[in-house]
């Protein structure tokens, strides 16, 4: 799978608010994927962090664009649970979510996803997913 088809994925199977995030895929690999989250004002809180639900909801994309990249393709799945911790604020700055899928069954996928800064080499947040694979 190449960046481009991983973009068309976004904009072919995602909810229009998940699209207005502005979420572009930098790099696909055999289990793994980079995308960016733009920074934007509209997606920070009181205090002028990112807020976490824009960044759950970026892990939680990206890790669909990971999966689709292992199985060679997009096919119907659903997040069955998704566990973040955030580590600093984001502020001012593009976020990379490198995902790491770490095991990829018939009916199951896991990963790891990493939220970093643009810039930083210290991560802001780290989520845990698991993907039912629905087709």
């Amino acid at each position: 799978m190449t960046p481009e088809e991983g973009d068309a994925i976004l904009k072919d199977y995602f909810a229009p608010w998940v699209q207005d995030l502005g979420l572009r895929v930098e790099e696909v690999g055999e289990r793994r994927a980079v995308l960016r989250l733009p920074w934007s004002g509209r997606l920070a809180r009181e205090g002028g962090g990112m807020s976490g639900q824009a960044l759950m909801a970026a892990a939680d994309t990206a890790t669909v664009i990971a999966i689709a990249s292992a199985r060679g393709g997009f096919v119907p799945m659903t997040t069955v649970q998704q566990s973040t911790t955030f580590q600093r604020p984001i502020i001012d700055a593009d976020v990379l979510i490198e995902v790491r899928v770490t095991k990829l069954g018939r009916t199951l996928a896991f990963s790891e996803v990493t939220l970093t800064p643009e810039g930083s080499a210290d991560p802001a947040a780290h989520a845990s997913t698991v993907y039912a694979i629905l087709g």
